[in-house]
Formats: structure tokens, C-alpha cells, sequence
């Protein structure tokens, strides 16, 4: 199936409509509470270092014979998430997936990335409620208006589902193929993959070190959001970050660009049509954005000169290659 052509009128108002943001969030800077941002930003860290737990906790489970460094796995975490804020396509899973196997003693790549997806579990079981909420206000547009959004990635595929499905099956096809060409030994590499994941198989720890962990986090992360739409103006409530959080989870699915930015602004802005002045909206949409980008693409930036010892993301990227490349070389003692 060849893939559809995308309009350029709609990359175009994409972007022209990106960019108009970014001019209303400047001409309305003066306007900004600075003690309300900076409290948002202070929870959003908070959060994140709460995910950060729980993944040593995962990893524990897995390595309970190893001694691990919660620092170590947090600022892998928050360097991942720092990165995937200013660079698109998430190559910063990429980053964390190596700060955190050198982390770990003794460990092997398979066992680490399973570990990721237990996190996964969590966030399932709240974006689905999320959701249901947001689209059950009559603000959220319904997934065949997605298409007349001016987002190009987020209308290109609401455009063309026949594409969209043939995509999602095709990817989950090479993913189920790169599982089993990943190891020689398809036992051993299963049985690391399973390592990864051994705190499922006792329940009421995965719930207390994992599941409510990452519930405290979501609860920061909530009232991060409240204290954003305080200080651009657009008023904090529950409904409005319940709706942001809807946002935020659809703007997941379609990594194209930087965090899901052009994704978030089109459906933010459609979202609080009627809640604040247009401008104020549009603002608020890139302004969010901005300021979560750049407070932790500065962190991450420091936790891998600080703590890491490496000068830069591109000498990361670079060790974790040569990393791999050895350890797929390693034999696997059977």
C-alpha cells in the first residue's frame, strides 16, 4: 500500500498556525504569573522524579541481587524525558534505555527495555478514564474531526485510516519480528525479556512500589497542570486539566514532533474555544510547551555532564551505540 500524499496546504497551516501561537505567547509574556509557573514547573519535576522511582523499583525486582543507584536510574529517566521534549521521534527512550542498563550491573538490554513497559500499565488504566471524561464534555472534537485540525501529522492520519491501520499493523508485525531476531538464543533472550517484568508476578508490590507511586506522581503532575493554566490566564479547574491530561494523551500517540507540540496546540486550542479570550488560549497552548521543554531539556543537559560524565546528547547516543553493538557480540552462557 503506497502511502498517501500529504497536503502542503496542510503542513503549511500546521506551522502558520504553530507559529501565530508562539506570537501570541510572546505578546502576552508580561502577562504571565511567574509564581504560578515556577510552582507548576517545581510539581512537573516532582513528578517526574516519582516515575523515576518507580522504575527503581521495577528494576529491583529484576536485579535484587544488584546494588542500584536510585540517582543514577532518576537521571536517566529525567534525561530521556528532557531530550523527547525538544527532539522528535523519542529518540531519548533510546538514551534511557543505556544510562540505565550502565546503571545496573549486570544487566542486559532486553531486560531493561521490558522493564519500560511495565510503566505503561499505569498509564493505561488512567488515560483511559481521562479520556472517557474529555470526550464526554462536548469540547473535545470527536476522532473524524481530528482531520480539520491544523496539526498535519494528527489530520494526516484521521485522513487516511485505511493507512493509519495498514501502518499500526505493519509496525506491530516488525516489532513482534524484532523481539525474535534481536537474540541467537530466542530462550535466553525471552528469559531476559521476562526478568524485566518479574514485579508483576507479585501483585501487591507491583501495586504498592510501582502503581501508587506513579498515582502520587500523576497527582503532581495534575496540579503541575492546574498552576500552568493559572499562570497564562486560562483559570485552573478540574475539568480544564482533565481535558489537558485528554490532550496531553493524544498528543502521545503521534510523536512526529517535539512532546506532541503541534498535536497539543491545535487541540488545546479547540479545546478552550469558550473558556478564555483566543489569544490568551494560543499562549497558553506553546506557552505550556515551552516552559516544560526548556526547564527539563536544561536538566537533562546538566544530569549527563554532572552525573554521566558525558559532554554532550550526541556523545550519549553515540557510547550507547557502541554499547549495544558489544553486548549483541557477548556470547549468552546457556
Amino acid at each position: 500500500m503506497a502511502a498517501p500524499a500529504l497536503p502542503l496546504a496542510d503542513l503549511g497551516s500546521s506551522f502558520t498556525s504553530f507559529f501565530d501561537a508562539v506570537g501570541d505567547f510572546v505578546a502576552n509574556l508580561a502577562a504571565v504569573r511567574w509564581p504560578a509557573l515556577l510552582l507548576a514547573l517545581a510539581a512537573f519535576f516532582v513528578y517526574l522524579s516519582f516515575r523515576a522511582r518507580a522504575s527503581f523499583h521495577i528494576l529491583r525486582a529484576a536485579y535484587p541481587d544488584e546494588r542500584i543507584q536510585f540517582r543514577r536510574i532518576w537521571g536517566a529517566y529525567l534525561a530521556a524525558y528532557g531530550f523527547n521534549a525538544v527532539v522528535p521521534a523519542r529518540g531519548g527512550d533510546v538514551i534511557r534505555l543505556f544510562l540505565t542498563k550502565t546503571s545496573v550491573p549486570h544487566s542486559s538490554y532486553p531486560a531493561v527495555a521490558s522493564s519500560f513497559f511495565v510503566e505503561l500499565i499505569f498509564d493505561l488504566s488512567i488515560a483511559i478514564p481521562v479520556l472517557a471524561f474529555a470526550f464526554s464534555q462536548g469540547a473535545f472534537p470527536k476522532p473524524p474531526d481530528f482531520s480539520d485540525l491544523p496539526a498535519f501529522d494528527l489530520a494526516f492520519f484521521a485522513s487516511h485510516p485505511q493507512f493509519t491501520l495498514f501502518l499500526i499493523t505493519a509496525l506491530a508485525i516488525a516489532v513482534l519480528v524484532g523481539f525474535a531476531l534481536l537474540s541467537a538464543r530466542v530462550r535466553a533472550f525471552w528469559a531476559r525479556v521476562r526478568q524485566g517484568v518479574a514485579i508483576q508476578r507479585d501483585r501487591r508490590r507491583y501495586v504498592r512500589e510501582v502503581w501508587l507511586v506513579q498515582l502520587a506522581g500523576w497527582c503532581f503532575r495534575f496540579t503541575a497542570f492546574w498552576f500552568l493554566l493559572e499562570a497564562f490566564g486560562v483559570g485552573g479547574s478540574v475539568r480544564n486539566v482533565l481535558l489537558v491530561l485528554g490532550v496531553n494523551a493524544i498528543a502521545a500517540l503521534v510523536p512526529f514532533t517535539p512532546g506532541g507540540a503541534g498535536v497539543q496546540q491545535a487541540l488545546l486550542v479547540k479545546v478552550f474555544a469558550g473558556t478564555a479570550t483566543g489569544a490568551t488560549v494560543a499562549a497558553y497552548s506553546v506557552g505550556q510547551q515551552i516552559a516544560i521543554a526548556a526547564s527539563t531539556f536544561a536538566a537533562a543537559f546538566a544530569i549527563i555532564v554532572l552525573l554521566f560524565g558525558f559532554r554532550s546528547f550526541k556523545d550519549v547516543i553515540a557510547e550507547g551505540r557502541a554499547s549495544r553493538t558489544g553486548d549483541e557480540r557477548t556470547p549468552v552462557a546457556s
